[in-house]
């Protein structure tokens, strides 16, 4: 449904993220991952901060699963070197059987400069060179070779040679997704990437996500997947309850961390997406008290209104209604983001 919209309502398929740790292990999740397999979910999906890391637990609870894909959502491109990230994939992709998908991203410039110390500027230009070289490795049809402004292979002036991965990956088109906010590394996904993992996606602009995307499929290389295969999975909280209000105040914490507590003083790409939804005062409000250091202020600060814009909230019933509205839109996946001891729960009440 990339190419144009209608009333028509189409099943979209649904999956887990397991996402990161805050203190320690979230409780269940490794539980949840094997239930999201029992349950016939389409994907699993785990992500990275500055504490634990998206392909570990991918792979640990993963070994418990026998159908569901396995997807890094997101694995930071500052973390690892490209070669590095694409030796993880091809590994991962031969012991699941062929279930990976490399969700990639840039991050931002707090976690990128403070955590990995590293520079930000030109993401889009570094992810561009960044995903050239995984697929160099990953197609295996020569030595992997790279003269860019990030990525230098192999390094000029040194000993090393241009190399060729020993292990023959299992898959050379092993799909690779890129997580994207902004209108123009959205718009990089489509032309370079298999699909793109938005957060704060609301489905009332559904056909402004789908002009983007389709600006990227018309510089898009015939040599990748075929822009009518291009996935798109946002990740989607859901909370299930007696009712709306109920089930929203489980998903404002959320929303008021990412609003006001993500990113630096500057820059905080997550607060500029939901404000491109048109929810600029309220992002205000809960940035200010955030800031105030009262984060359950901040919590309450979010609107209802924020909440069902880019969420899942209420009881069984209302759950299906809201999602009619995500199934006439371009999504193709809805990457649950919910309590993982809640997922069998929500995933009935979302398929009653």
């Amino acid at each position: 449904m990339i190419t144009g919209m209608d009333d028509d309502v189409t099943p979209v398929r649904l999956g887990y993220s397991a996402g990161y740790w805050s203190a320690g292990p979230p409780r269940g999740a490794g539980d949840a991952v094997a239930a999201a397999d029992d349950l016939g979910l389409d994907s699993v999906w785990t992500a990275e901060a500055y504490g634990s890391d998206a392909l570990t637990p991918l792979a640990w609870w993963g070994a418990r699963t026998r159908r569901v894909r396995l997807g890094t959502g997101i694995a930071q491109m500052a973390a690892r070197t490209p070669t590095a990230a694409a030796m993880a994939a091809l590994t991962l992709d031969h012991l699941s059987g062929g279930r990976f998908i490399l969700g990639l991203g840039a991050s931002g410039p707090q976690v990128v400069e403070g955590w990995y110390g590293q520079p930000y500027p030109r993401p889009l230009a570094r992810t561009r060179e960044y995903v050239d070289v995984v697929r160099q490795v990953l197609r295996r049809e020569a030595p992997v070779r790279l003269d860019g402004e990030f990525y230098r292979l192999p390094l000029p002036g040194g000993e090393g040679k241009a190399l060729r991965s020993t292990v023959h990956p299992l898959r050379a088109d092993l799909p690779i997704h890129l997580a994207a906010e902004g209108p123009r590394n959205t718009s990089l996904a489509a032309e370079i990437a298999d699909g793109w993992l938005p957060v704060f996606f609301s489905p009332r602009l559904s056909e402004v996500y789908a002009e983007r995307l389709r600006g990227g499929f018309a510089r898009r290389s015939p040599g990748l997947s075929p822009a009518g295969a291009f996935e798109v999975s946002p990740a989607v909280p859901v909370a299930l309850a007696d009712d709306v209000e109920r089930a929203a105040d489980a998903v404002r914490p959320h929303l008021a961390l990412y609003i006001g507590g993500m990113g630096s003083a500057a820059t905080n790409f997550h607060r500029e997406a939901i404000e491109r939804l048109g929810h600029e005062a309220a992002c205000a409000e809960v940035a200010r008290r955030w800031a105030g250091g009262d984060r359950a202020a901040a919590a309450a600060a979010v609107p209802t209104e924020l909440v069902l814009d880019v969420a899942l909230v209420g009881n069984a019933a209302q759950l299906r209604e809201q999602r009619r509205a995500w199934e006439r839109s371009i999504a193709t996946t809805l990457i649950i983001q919910t309590d993982p001891r809640a997922l069998p729960a929500v995933v009935d009440a979302l398929r009653a």
